[in-house]
């Protein structure tokens, strides 16, 4: 769980994204729900709803209006399975969600300072810095045998230093 998790759903309950509603619990019940590969197969919608704390016969309805605002704001990608409208859910890394909504002019300046300040102090990385990280990680060739080499050389792990 990212240390700059406070900040992330005071930004998400902010007038600039959520407007007058409060989509932070339906976020931290998502949250709370997913494996360590950020995808979330969803059970039922009342339950959802009920962990995210809203009861009573408006309680779904508010629910999924929570919902759209986290996908409309880039905290979520959903994706229906039948009937269901929500079957799985994506949660998006927050420093890239926080990204596309500064690229959108809507993230206020002191809100984003005080981010960049706790990611600093918590050492989490920057956006930057995971992209640059990502983009690496792509770079990287796979060391496998070519199955039409005219020389086979098995691969074998060996330590630093060591003369081959």
């Amino acid at each position: 769980m990212p240390r700059t998790l406070p900040l992330i759903l005071s930004l998400i309950d902010s007038k600039d994204i959520s407007g007058k509603k409060s989509s932070s619990s339906v976020y931290f019940e998502l949250l709370s729900r997913h494996g360590s590969d950020g995808i979330i197969e969803m059970g039922k919608e009342s339950d959802h709803a009920f962990a995210a704390g809203y009861q009573g016969s408006r309680a779904v309805r508010t629910w999924r209006e929570r919902m759209n605002t986290l996908e409309n704001n880039h905290f979520i990608i959903t994706k229906q399975v039948g009937n269901e409208r929500y079957g799985y859910v994506a949660l998006i890394h927050p420093s890239t969600a926080v990204q596309r909504l500064l690229e959108e002019k809507r993230v206020p300046a002191i809100w984003m300072s005080a981010y960049l300040h706790r990611k600093l102090e918590t050492k989490e990385p920057t956006y930057e810095k995971r992209m640059e990280k990502l983009e690496a990680a792509q770079n990287v060739v796979p060391i496998t045998a070519a199955k039409n080499a005219k020389h086979s050389v098995p691969i074998t792990p060996f330590k630093r230093n060591r003369k081959i």
